[in-house]
């Protein structure tokens, strides 16, 4: 089992929410950090039965339960019975005690009315590994091609990561997706998929994906907060720090797994020196950046920047920390010409980082680190970057 690197509260002194996309490890972690805790797994039939039916039988059971076992107690995916979070809020409110509710979708929490506690447990959500955490098991090639997931990164072989993976995806759409009436054309959902895969990490324009996929711009917004409630997927939105300044201003769309975007993609093997594996190490690169922001420094804001030109920055970390993601050997004045630029038009970014596969680390005479991959994480994981 791999070390994870966020640390939830010590047992009964929080209440809190940790969110995931499925198979991340969040019950794994719930269970070490907690093991004498109350756990209610919903994923067993007949509990998600009979709480969806009597939800008022968390109090009694919990009260009996909590001086015998413990004073922490775990709900294992509650958005499958959200009227248990009105018996939370009451037991918080009335009875003090302290809960962690785990959660890979917020959409049929919100969409049924369900308040999330008004601000009572605090929230946490779990990315897939990192390269921190996975020490001397990490490698790049592995990393890119099974992707973040634990089952999916440590499968014997490419062949077996893709054949989880592809059950990864099919589990989610039945799961997520048709299971919860979310969408009612699910082979038009499976072609936005397809449609966004594509375009991983790159400005959105909802038209165009309209237009390929045969639906209007209002659904495939709908489709891409589908993805972003059910932490399949992130928006990176475009950095402005004037207000009519001449930056683009549409997000970028980055999914949490880049195995998963192989898949949809149809990429195959990815492969050094190819255009996929340039496009799965900037994915790999975004999920290090916001996993250590989300972990260490939540309040940080991580956004992009372009010009119309099309000179860009791939990552901007408060307004002052910029880093291009680089998979290349030799790194050339080319690819340094997106942070030069950024840096005319925003003097206040002082850090340039290039993360790329050379070799050894060496800094450009105006002050840009280029970084290999490998010295980049450690640099970002010890708090050097920052």
């Amino acid at each position: 089992m791999h070390e994870r690197a966020l640390t939830l509260p010590d047992p009964g002194s929080k209440s809190f929410f940790l969110w995931g996309p499925r198979q991340v490890g969040k019950s794994t972690l719930l269970k070490k950090t907690y093991p004498d805790a109350i756990w209610v797994d919903l994923l067993k039939s007949d509990e998600l039965r009979r709480y969806a039916a009597r939800p008022e039988l968390l109090r009694r059971e919990v009260a009996e339960g909590v001086t015998a076992h413990g004073t922490q107690i775990v709900i294992d995916e509650i958005q499958n019975v959200p009227a248990l979070l009105n018996e939370v809020h009451w037991l918080i409110e009335n009875r003090g005690l302290r809960f962690a509710l785990c959660a890979s979708s917020a959409r049929k929490l919100r969409r049924e009315g369900i308040n999330l506690l008004g601000g009572r447990a605090l929230r946490y959500e779990l990315s897939g590994l990192t390269a921190h955490e996975l020490g001397a098991d990490f490698a790049l090639n592995r990393m890119l091609n099974h992707g973040y997931l634990p089952p999916n990164y440590d499968a014997a072989d490419i062949n077996e990561a893709g054949e989880q993976i592809a059950a990864y995806v099919s589990d989610y759409l039945r799961q997520e997706i048709l299971n919860e009436g979310l969408t009612r054309n699910l082979a038009l959902f499976s072609d936005f998929l397809d449609a966004s895969a594509l375009r991983d990490g790159s400005a959105v324009n909802c038209s165009n994906i309209a237009r390929e996929t045969g639906v209007s711009s209002v659904t495939v917004k709908n489709y891409f907060n589908i993805l972003t409630e059910t932490l399949i997927g992130r928006w990176l939105p475009a950095y402005r720090k004037r207000p009519k300044g001449r930056e683009a201003t549409s997000p970028k769309f980055y999914f949490s797994d880049v195995g998963v975007v192989n898949h949809l993609a149809r990429r195959g093997e990815v492969l050094p020196g190819s255009e996929a594996f340039g496009q799965a190490f900037r994915n790999w690169i975004f999920h290090e950046i916001t996993a250590y922001v989300s972990y260490w420094t939540p309040w940080a804001k991580v956004c992009h920047w372009r010009l119309p030109s099309g000179r860009e920055v791939d990552f901007l970390i408060d307004g002052w920390v910029a880093i291009e993601a680089k998979a290349r050997d030799v790194i050339t004045k080319d690819h340094l010409r997106g942070l030069r630029a950024l840096r005319r038009a925003h003097p206040q970014v002082t850090r340039m980082v290039v993360v790329c596969t050379e070799a050894k680390p060496w800094r450009t005479g105006d002050g840009i680190d280029v970084l290999p991959a490998s010295v980049f994480v450690e640099r970002l994981w010890t708090g050097e970057l920052f």
